[in-house]
């Protein structure tokens, strides 16, 4: 067609008879065959579009729902986690578990109970009547007057209230003693190798679990205090044989489910929080928006922790107002404190974790506030790179390193923190701030090394920051 030639009518085609062998393209006029091929692929294209934005919102839904229930049952195996790892280390890590009863030799409430305990067990075997008899015979012998001997008739009282005093006062004296503690801590030391199997209720030794009790001889302190009173002069007591008595650690008519939770709990500690943490990447993994599912897998976390230390303190007030009648209930709080404490502690750091890792999930995002944050901390960190590359400083090929394997470098950062943590025995909200704390200056490092040029310049400074 020439420059000059009129524009093709566009109504031509149309005024076209279905006959010609051509169109204004030069294509032939379709067979009966081809274009009932033609109509059905248009056919299913129309389909396929009409069909395509339900199946793909179909999809999401599905997606979205799997990923809630993994993390919802994240959240909760990391609650049973935290739990497990504290089972496990009271069963099988002996310095665990004098950390944990050790100091309970020094708390006034224990004292007290066990010296109302050990002063009962001696006065059992101290017999009143029998020395009250004896001070009646000598008086005879020696011709005592007869109201003499009518008062001596009647020192059962004075003689069994003030051998009671002599008793609970060196009792006392021996528990508040650093011998004590030595021998509080050898002794629960020694018995730890018999926890197991208090825990399956086969325990025969230093501690037991009878009756709903879990118990710990204190034995050897009635031997102390046998040994001091007959060197303070009070021969009687010599005659005191070898007496075991128990004092309660744990008192529940339901010991019998603990155990058997405690020894599930104990099997699989070493695993569930690998578990919980294998659901929660599937989880938010299979997510549609990963981010997002990031952050409401930490918010569970934390959420779980939250709630296991309600449950805690609640325990706690359950337990104090079901203890047997006689029951030191300020001791047994300190006991049930003491057990506790360890989990308490792995409660607070799995927590910090878990609303570090939602907060960090947050600003990486592109609200508002994140970016805000992100622009501040690079603007910053820029600033100051341009300080020290004024002074003199030049980044060479360190900073065209870092501006070539930034997203390699941040991965690194993390997982070396992840390796850290996992590796941690017991780590608490110490260990989780401080290795936080580390990551952040990490990264704060990565970005002052990053000139944002692998072109060779060597200004370290001149090019815009790059994003993480």
């Amino acid at each position: 067609m020439t420059s000059g030639a009129p524009p093709p009518d566009p109504d031509e085609n149309s005024a076209r008879p279905s006959g010609d062998s051509a169109g204004p393209s030069g294509d032939k006029e379709l067979s009966a065959r081809e274009r009932h091929e033609l109509d059905e692929l248009r056919h299913r294209v129309s389909a396929l579009e009409s069909g395509g934005p339900r199946a793909a919102a179909r999809h999401h839904w599905l997606r979205s729902t799997g990923s809630v229930l993994l993390i919802l049952l994240a959240s909760l195996l990391s609650l049973l986690a935290v739990v497990s790892v504290w089972a496990n280390s009271i069963v099988r890590d002996t310095d665990r578990y004098v950390a944990t009863v050790g100091p309970l030799a020094s708390n006034p409430d224990v004292q007290k109970a066990i010296t109302n305990r050990v002063t009962t067990a001696v006065l059992a075997q101290v017999d009143v009547e029998a020395l009250v008899k004896e001070l009646q015979q000598a008086a005879d012998q020696k011709g005592v007057p007869p109201k003499a001997a009518q008062l001596i008739d009647n020192l059962d009282g004075p003689i069994e209230s003030g051998l009671k005093s002599l008793v609970s006062a060196t009792v006392e004296r021996v528990v508040s003693s650093d011998a004590f503690d030595r021998v509080w801590v050898n002794a629960n030391r020694s018995a730890h190798s018999a926890l197991d199997k208090a825990l399956t209720g086969e325990a025969d030794g230093a501690v037991s679990v009878k009756d709903g009790q879990v118990a710990i001889d204190v034995g050897p302190i009635v031997a102390q205090v046998k040994d001091r009173l007959v060197s303070a002069g009070f021969q009687p007591a010599a005659l005191i044989p070898a007496v075991h008595t128990e004092f309660v650690v744990f008192a529940s008519k339901d010991v019998g489910k603990i155990k058997w939770y405690m020894r599930v709990l104990e099997i699989i500690g070493s695993w569930l929080p690998i578990i919980a943490v294998l659901i929660a990447a599937a989880g938010v993994y299979l997510a549609v928006h990963r981010r997002r599912a990031l952050i409401w897998a930490a918010l569970g976390v934390f959420a779980a922790m939250l709630l296991l230390g309600i449950t805690l303190s609640l325990l706690r007030t359950v337990y104090l107002d079901h203890l047997p009648a006689g029951t030191s209930e300020a001791a047994a709080g300190a006991v049930y404190d003491s057990l506790v404490k360890f989990l308490r502690a792995g409660v607070r750091a799995v927590g910090a974790l878990a609303l570090v890792t939602a907060i960090g999930a947050f600003l990486t995002g592109p609200s508002h506030v994140a970016v805000l944050v992100r622009t501040g901390c690079g603007k910053g960190i820029g600033a100051l790179r341009g300080v020290s590359v004024s002074a003199g400083l030049r980044l060479g090929a360190v900073g065209r390193f870092v501006h070539r394997y930034k997203r390699w470098i941040g991965w690194a950062i993390l997982a070396v923190a992840a390796i850290v943590l996992f590796t941690w025995n017991y780590p608490t909200t110490a260990v989780v701030l401080w290795t936080v704390v580390i990551v952040l200056a990490a990264f704060a490092i990565r970005e002052f090394l990053d000139t944002g040029d692998d072109t060779g310049d060597d200004d370290g400074g001149a090019a815009p920051m790059p994003s993480a």
